[in-house]
């Protein structure tokens, strides 16, 4: 039975407050974006300010680096914080409604952001046991708002734009990314005009004897500054978050009141009440009763039998892209190394300005394009098809780069289009639709929990990738050349593709309720499509 209420949304024209949910709910992933990959311009900048020694008995392009041990804490804590959001604020989701925890994961973005600026003293240690606290409640923050962004606007939005609208929520990610670095490169710029010259002296100018590079003292404040800015547009759309209303999915087929889901639709799209009010009758007969009701729990054999297979398989597909897109971004500093000056010939704020700008070459090149590519071509071509598409692809890039770079880095024009296409095709493909899948294929009342799960399982992914990556560009010699490390990418997204094409449904052109359905043909254990693969 298809609820009114229902079926006036899924028809429902694209309509004014469509555009205005993609933006509320893409400002969290756009602050994801911005905090997250601003990160290591920042440890670049922390470097040069906590360990500013010169030690000239080891290769120059070692000095002021953090420690692997922080670094890789640094990177990881604000992921591990997400995986716990992720877990906790999809099944309250699911369990008292998604605008009511929506504000709660935006707050802690916001105060995690202002707290990354703060230090509990001077100390070097203090400074990052602070930093590492507030990015891992940034995590949470960020985490949270993961499911919930999905699923809210996968339940306003119509069948026919479903899968292009939940594209836009995620492409707020790559506007985030270039933010980040523009930000970057003013404030850079800023402090830089105002220091003193004598306190930004290039280490190679050094005198002999000198064994501490110095810096001006308001250095100190840039990256805080750039860290704090990341609160502005989340705090911008809290009013708009709490204005809000319930999705009208959670508030009939969860809480079983379709009188109350018609009059929160009847507020913000041009929906007729008069249309959809005969489901007030409808909901209250023992049968309806009966079918809206939860007839199994999340952890039951039935809930394995109709969605473990799709679980699985949206879980494994975050987990792989995440290993390999996070890896690439760290990738990023290596990519244009030698298109850079080296660290030891410019001061700190040209430093960061030189990662910034390369950043931001990338998101306007690749990254942006690649999601605008997918909010248009998503609802045509479907989920599967583009999701293994960009597996295939960034395959195929990443072993040519690996190839041809054999033994070492040379960053001509052909290496730095197809790095570029690694972006193109992981946003124009699995990035995207990784986000996308788990808001459509599961039930409402297990639609926020089930994202979440994928979602987790994709950011111990990025840890996985992170932590490899920086062990082995960092531990050199004993560390993976990075052919080798750019061709087990390559393998990784290799198993994406298998995975992807066997056992991951499509849902382009479905009512989000066709999708609880299960199709007895392909009810194989999780084999999803073989039957009608290999018999049609």
């Amino acid at each position: 039975m298809a609820l009114k209420v229902l079926s006036a949304l899924d028809v429902a024209k694209t309509q004014y407050y469509h555009f205005k949910a993609i933006i509320i709910a893409g400002m969290g992933l756009f602050t994801d974006s911005y905090d997250l990959f601003c990160i290591p311009l920042i440890m670049r900048m922390i470097g040069r300010i906590y360990y500013p020694k010169v030690d000239k008995t080891v290769d120059p392009k070692k000095w002021f680096e953090v420690p692997t041990v922080i670094a890789s804490t640094m990177f990881c804590v604000a992921l591990m914080g997400a995986v716990i959001g992720q877990l906790v604020f999809g099944q309250l989701g699911d369990r008292v409604g998604r605008r009511r925890v929506y504000g709660v994961s935006l707050i802690m973005m916001v105060v995690g952001s202002i707290g990354c600026g703060l230090s509990l003293s001077s100390l070097t240690s203090m400074v990052f046991v602070s930093l590492g606290f507030f990015r891992f409640l940034l995590g949470m923050g960020i985490g949270g708002d993961y499911p919930l962004s999905a699923t809210i606007m996968a339940e306003f939005a119509n069948k026919r734009t479903r899968g292009a609208f939940i594209a836009g929520v995620f492409s707020m990610q790559g506007f985030g990314i270039l933010l980040s670095s523009l930000v970057s490169m003013i404030v850079c710029s800023i402090f830089e005009a105002s220091a003193n010259k004598h306190n930004l002296e290039k280490p190679s100018e050094l005198a002999p004897l000198v064994n501490i590079a110095p810096i001006s003292p308001e250095s100190d404040l840039a990256w805080r500054l750039i860290l704090m800015i990341g609160a502005i547009p989340a705090s911008m759309t809290y009013y708009w978050r709490m204005k809000m209303p319930e999705t009208a999915r959670f508030t009939a087929l969860v809480e079983n009141n379709a009188l109350q889901a018609a009059k929160d639709i009847g507020k913000v799209m041009n929906v007729p009440l008069s249309t959809i009010q005969e489901d007030v009758e409808m909901i209250n007969t023992p049968n309806t009763r009966a079918a809206l009701s939860n007839t199994y729990p999340f952890f039951s054999r039935e809930f394995l039998r109709r969605h473990g297979r799709d679980l699985i398989a949206a879980s494994i597909n975050w987990l792989l892209i995440d290993i390999v897109f996070y890896s690439l971004n760290l990738f990023q500093y290596h990519a244009f190394r030698g298109l850079m000056k080296s660290k030891i010939n410019i001061n700190l704020y040209q430093d960061a300005m030189q990662i910034a700008k390369y950043q931001a070459l990338i998101a306007i090149c690749a990254t942006i394009p690649g999601y605008i590519v997918t909010v248009y071509m998503i609802d045509h071509v479907g989920r599967v098809k583009i999701q293994a598409a960009g597996f295939f692809f960034m395959a195929i890039s990443l072993f040519t780069i690996a190839k041809v770079n054999k033994g070492g880095l040379n960053q001509g024009p052909g290496f730095i289009i197809l790095y570029g296409l690694t972006f193109f095709f992981s946003n124009f493909g699995p990035n995207t639709t990784t986000f996308i899948v788990p808001a459509e294929l599961f039930p409402a009342r297990f639609r926020a929990t089930c994202h979440g799960i994928s979602g987790a399982v994709g950011k111990l992914g990025a840890i996985i990738g992170l932590i490899g990556f920086i062990l082995a560009s960092r531990e050199q010699p004993k560390g993976i050349e990075a052919s080798h490390t750019l061709t087990a990418m390559g393998g990784v997204c290799v198993l994406g593709f298998f995975v992807t094409y066997f056992f991951t449904r499509e849902t382009m052109g479905r009512l989000l309720e066709e999708n609880e359905n299960v199709d007895e043909l392909t009810g194989v254990w999780f084999v999803r499509f073989w039957p009608h693969k290999v018999w049609d």
